[in-house]
């Protein structure tokens, strides 16, 4: 019980030493940058807003407190989702049991063949040179194995995780167009 009167004394105290000597900047009334700026007629400040003089009909001073600038248009530019065709696909085929990869340009309407597959490359498409380079091609891959499952549809060049063709023995890739 002694403790807890003594915390309540002292904080009584300490807030009673304030009253009687209040801090330094209360005293000063202005911050000492901009006191600094009073005592030598820099750019005067007024509740925190730069404050320009205005001369008056009587040549006295008036203080006008100046206009904050507009905040900036922050909206994000909108890209059309613009893609360019293209002739040919590059591709890039991987056997995974022999290690072996194989580059290829096959031109669109085109099949090419990589071990026991066929690749028929239905469309090619590039970003334009004004956005980040990237290229799709859309693909038609038959396997002659009969129990492999076909598959149809857009690889992406940058996001090749995106769509992938599961194949236990071949990958394909899209490099780019030609």
């Amino acid at each position: 019980m002694r403790r807890v009167w003594l915390a309540v004394a002292g904080g009584l105290l300490s807030v009673s030493a304030l009253a009687q000597n209040p801090p330094l900047q209360e005293q000063q009334g202005l911050p000492p940058l901009q006191k600094q700026w009073q005592d030598n007629g820099q750019a005067p400040v007024q509740d925190g807003m730069p404050v320009e003089e205005v001369p008056s009909g009587d040549n006295a001073p008036v203080q006008q407190t100046l206009p904050t600038p507009p905040a900036p248009d922050m909206t994000p530019i909108q890209r059309a989702n613009v893609w360019v065709p293209a002739a040919g696909a590059k591709l890039q085929a991987l056997d995974k049991v022999n290690a072996q990869a194989t580059a290829m340009t096959v031109k669109v309407g085109q099949s090419a063949t990589f071990g026991s597959l066929t690749i028929t490359v239905k469309a090619c498409v590039v970003r334009p040179p004004d956005q980040p380079a990237d290229a799709a091609a859309y693909l038609d891959v038959t396997d002659s194995h009969p129990d492999s499952p076909p598959f149809n549809g857009w690889l992406l060049w940058h996001e090749p995780a995106v769509s992938m063709m599961e194949h236990p023995i071949y990958d394909i890739r899209v490099a780019g167009c030609s």
